[in-house]
């Protein structure tokens, strides 16, 4: 089993890479395979719905975007981090996952994401931290990943890597994390072993409130 942690700072070495270190540390430690992705310090620009991806099972922008793709098929869960700008999720995070989540949709390619677990990590000097937790899971939420918690907030303070080092609290957030990752991981493991079958996904129709 492996988890994909994806770093969303244009630091790649910061606060943010910091706590998904000490997620992937516990992960580790029970067994779990795990690999940082880091989007890049580029600014990565939103999905600008051309549907190109539609037909072309990745999104046209052939970025960081496309590497993360390729990289979740083969993934069993998922934690996206990122720090906290003006209150929510830092803009290039944001961007990059209107665009991987939007891309993941053709109906003659897996879904990279569905029904995999996925926890969101933030890093903040002091507020916003909570905002943007929600920014990222509503991603989670719409593409039927269960999301995995920890014992506080997936939050970590400080201004630098030494700095999170202090926030003795944060980290052991982090390391819960981790554990709880680990476990849903196993017990779908086991769901499939016994011959558990996924739900299966309806071809609902599609509207909007004028029609």
């Amino acid at each position: 089993m492996k988890v994909l942690l994806v770093n969303g700072s244009p630091h790649k070495q910061g606060c943010t890479n910091r706590a998904l270190e000490e997620v992937a540390s516990a992960l580790d430690a029970e067994g779990i395979e795990t690999q940082i992705f880091w989007i890049g310090a580029k600014p990565v620009g939103g999905c600008v719905a051309c549907g190109g991806c539609a037909t072309r099972g990745a999104c046209v922008f052939n970025d960081s975007v496309n590497e993360c793709r390729a990289l979740a098929a083969g993934a069993d869960g998922f934690v996206f981090g990122g720090p906290v700008h003006y209150a929510h999720a830092a803009g290039s995070l944001l961007g990059f996952m209107d665009r991987l989540f939007y891309s993941n949709g053709r109906a003659d390619q897996p879904n990279a994401f569905r029904l995999k677990p996925a926890a969101a990590v933030v890093s903040a000097r002091r507020g916003g931290t909570t905002a943007a937790l929600d920014d990222i899971q509503k991603f989670f939420t719409i593409s039927e990943m269960p999301i995995v918690a920890s014992r506080y907030w997936n939050q970590v303070h400080g201004n630098t890597p030494s700095e999170v080092e202090q926030d003795a609290e944060g980290l052991w957030t982090m390391r819960q994390l981790g554990r709880n990752m680990a476990w849903m991981l196993k017990c779908l493991q086991a769901g499939k072993d016994a011959g558990v079958v996924p739900p299966e996904a309806e071809m609902g129709q599609r509207t909007n409130f004028i029609r």
